[in-house]
């Protein structure tokens, strides 16, 4: 993945009373539900985890996302060669 990651596109989050999340540099929204939406970015792969998760604003050409809920963490992953989103999600 580290080949895929483009240094020089931006990418910056910001959350909000933990209840707010703006993200930029998103390529893909990989999958998304109330309680962990799943992004492609400049930087890898963003998974937030959280409740009553919603996406706000989703503009894939500009490369935002909004999501609006209660967030309980933000962590990123690097690629694996195995398994899918299931295992990312239960870890």
């Amino acid at each position: 993945m580290a080949n895929e990651l483009n240094r020089a596109e931006p990418h910056e989050l910001r959350l909000e009373n933990r209840e707010k999340l703006s993200v930029t540099g998103v390529r893909e929204v990989e999958s998304f539900d109330e309680n962990a939406v799943v992004l492609h970015t400049a930087r890898g792969v963003l998974i937030i985890r959280g409740e009553n998760l919603h996406l706000k604003t989703l503009s894939i050409d500009g490369g935002q996302v909004a999501v609006s809920g209660t967030i309980g963490s933000l962590s990123y992953e690097e690629a694996q060669k195995s398994g899918g989103l299931f295992q990312r999600l239960f870890r």
